[in-house]
This record gives structure tokens, C-alpha cells and sequence, in this order.
């Protein structure tokens, strides 16, 4: 769970949803932005460790192999993102502050938004690696939720102290290394 957490907090720190998140969080009230995302991740990383423990019925070589390459692939997307528009004006805001307006707007913003996103496609690879499904969730789930969190309630700060490039770079070594766990045991068998 705590490896989980680790990657997918340092992979969503520089996505987009953390900025919109940001946004929202400073127009309405925080809690309610934040109950509609956490409620979007949830469904998220439930999709995520489904179809990663699918991987699970192949033969262990094999998911390590496929596991490796899609952590090297997720590694490759972190250093060739380009930078994001931070105002991410496809979000439509609500028209009234009430909390099912606010919290329905972050909902249908991340659903969207994450939807093939790659800590989705990290979390799958989690699941297929670690073959423990509830473990994988909670942790895919609370770090998307921590970022969420983090960007709503204190992100301004957090950007000025650690730049997105460094957090970026961080998150795609992590990657680098677990690829190279992943196909080193795909290897040697």
C-alpha cells in the first residue's frame, strides 16, 4: 500500500487535475470540490486494480514483462509531457455553490479528465505486480486523494517550494526503477 501511495502521489502531483482541483478549491467551498473528486479517484482506481488483476491470470513471466514495459512506457510519458495550460478552461464551473453542484462539477471534471490517465495505468500495473487488490486501491486511492487534497487546500505553496519539473523527474526515476525490477524478473524468471 505504501509503495502505491508513493507512486501515484509523485505521478498526480504534476497533472492537471491537481491544478484544476486548485482552481475549484479556491472558488467554492473545499469540501465539496474534494467530495466530488475523491469519489472520481474511487471509481478510478477501482476500474485501475480491476483490469490490473486481469494481468494476473497470465503466466508470472509475462506479467512482469508487461508490467515492465508499462512502467517504462508511464516513465517516458512523464518526461515527454509538455507543460499543461494551467487554466484549464474545459471545465465548466457550477451555476450554484450548493454541495451536489460543486462536488457533481470536480466529479465529472476527474472521471473525465483521468480517464486511460497514467496513474490509472500505473495503479493496473500495481495491481498486476503486487497481486493484492485492496492494498493497491487504498493506496492508489488515498495518494490521488493527498494530491487532491494538497492542491485544493495548499497547492499554491507547495508549487512555489517544489517545481513540477523536479516532481515530474522524481516520479518517472521511480518508474524507471520498477521497470527494471519488473524486467529483470521477466528475464531471469
Amino acid at each position: 500500500m505504501a509503495i502505491t501511495f508513493g507512486i501515484i502521489f509523485l505521478a498526480e502531483l504534476p497533472d492537471k487535475t491537481a491544478l484544476a482541483s486548485l482552481v475549484l478549491g479556491t472558488r467554492y467551498r473545499a469540501s465539496y470540490v474534494f467530495a466530488g473528486i475523491a469519489a472520481a479517484f474511487a471509481v478510478h482506481a477501482a476500474l485501475a486494480v480491476a483490469a490490473g488483476s486481469l494481468l494476473t491470470l497470465l503466466p508470472q513471466r509475462w506479467v512482469e514483462l508487461v508490467v515492465g514495459l508499462l512502467f517504462l512506457g508511464g516513465a517516458l510519458m512523464l518526461l515527454l509531457q509538455k507543460e499543461e495550460d494551467e487554466d484549464d478552461e474545459s471545465v465548466k464551473e457550477p451555476r450554484s455553490t450548493g454541495f451536489w453542484r460543486v462536488a457533481g462539477a470536480g466529479f465529472l471534471m476527474v472521471l473525465i479528465a483521468e480517464f486511460g490517465d497514467l496513474t490509472q495505468i500505473t495503479t493496473a500495473n500495481l495491481a498486476a505486480k503486487y497481486a493484492d487488490p485492496l492494498s493497491v486501491f487504498l493506496g492508489s486511492w488515498l495518494g490521488l486523494c493527498a494530491v487532491a487534497a494538497i492542491a485544493i487546500v495548499g497547492g499554491q505553496k507547495l508549487m512555489k517550494h517544489v517545481p513540477l519539473a523536479v516532481i515530474t523527474k522524481v516520479a518517472a526515476v521511480i518508474m524507471v526503477v520498477m521497470a527494471g525490477v519488473s524486467l529483470f524478473g521477466a528475464i531471469t524468471g
